[in-house]
């Protein structure tokens, strides 16, 4: 119990120090102590818009506001529906970067308030920075880093090998858990992507939650 406390204690203090960073940085940032209370503030920060797009994240799923926002009747573009011909899964991700408001996740946020993501197809780096009015970018602190080297260093020797392991990619990464840069057909890591500071014409928010989400 004391060591778990510990913990807590100590992904506060660097969600706090991310999250002034982050503000700096142009962002329109928040530090959550937990699940609950992120969705609580997302469903009210995004409640005016009527059309939304999802990126294949398990961290925005985890909070419950994709579910929410179906029961409440708004308009969602999520190409992780099962079922979808290579055309209506191409549509949907277009519509992702056109839709008012983009939830998604970041692969690694640095201390320095950068935000660091990798993509496969690139709907999710493309609508994060241009296309929809508000974009909504969720985060555990297990994804946070102390800089922009180590962010890069986590998508690399983390998030790669774990999200390419979840879906079942025919990649080395996949197998073994290390990154050996491949050039396999199934590759995930083909976009990088960094947030330096807010994009100029997009409303983005960032939520870190004080608890361990996605990969």
């Amino acid at each position: 119990m004391m060591e778990k406390n510990y913990h807590v204690w100590l992904w506060e203090k660097m969600g706090e120090t991310c999250t002034n960073a982050l503000k700096k940085n142009g962002f329109d940032a928040h530090f959550v102590p937990s699940v609950p209370r992120a969705t609580e503030l997302i469903l009210d920060m995004i409640s005016v818009y009527e059309t939304f797009g999802f990126a294949g994240s398990d961290t925005t799923r985890a909070l419950g506001v994709l579910k929410a926002l179906r029961g409440g009747g708004k308009t969602i573009y999520d190409h992780w529906q099962e079922g979808l011909s290579r055309e209506a899964d191409l549509e949907i991700r277009l519509q992702q970067g056109r839709c008012d408001c983009f939830l998604c996740s970041a692969n690694a946020v640095s201390m320095n308030g950068e935000l660091v993501n990798v993509d496969g197809v690139g709907n999710r780096t493309s609508a994060m920075a241009f296309g929809p009015a508000k974009v909504v970018i969720v985060a555990g602190m297990n994804k946070v880093t102390h800089d922009l080297e180590s962010a890069l260093r986590r998508v690399r020797e983390v998030a790669g090998p774990m999200r390419a392991r979840s879906l079942n990619m025919d990649t080395p990464c996949a197998k073994t858990g290390s990154c050996n840069d491949c050039n396999a057909p199934q590759r995930i890591c083909r976009i990088t992507t960094i947030l330096h500071r807010k994009p100029m014409s997009t409303d983005v928010s960032v939520v870190l939650v004080n608890e361990a989400l996605g990969f």
